[in-house]
């Protein structure tokens, strides 16, 4: 298993709690903490919210998920496996899609070269109106 080989290579163990809140957050795709947490005490109400964060910051640590900031609020996470992408935020019903990163090149590339500055579009989030909502 991959997880596990990550973690091991870190000094880490793939504990249950790392292992239900990792799945939750493939399930969830861009989630809270929060949402994570509400999705692993469906099926195992002992865990609380302060060890979803600190599986989520080790998870982190090691490769298996990353955390993008969608907006004001706190930090969504989904999957590392999952491609490199942009989000994409409907302001009208809050959906969050992806959009590949490529898409981005031509404005990050102006950035560096016009303005000297290099982007990280990873947690990039453009916010718009979803074809749902149009």
């Amino acid at each position: 298993m991959a997880d596990m080989h990550e973690l091991h290579e870190k000094g880490l163990r793939l504990t249950p709690q790392r292992e239900l809140v990792l799945a939750a957050v493939r399930e969830l795709g861009h989630s809270t903490p929060e949402e994570v947490a509400e999705k692993v005490r469906a099926t195992h109400p002992g865990i609380n919210l302060s060890t979803v964060y600190r599986n989520l910051e080790t998870l982190e640590n090691v490769g298996l998920v990353q955390h993008t900031h969608l907006g004001h609020g706190g930090a969504t996470y989904h999957a590392a496996e999952e491609l490199t992408h942009l989000h994409l935020v409907c302001g009208k019903c809050g959906s969050v899609g992806d959009a590949p990163i490529d898409v981005a090149a031509n404005f990050v590339n102006t950035l560096a070269d016009d303005y000297g500055f290099k982007t990280d579009v990873t947690h990039f989030a453009i916010y718009g109106t979803c074809t749902n909502c149009q």
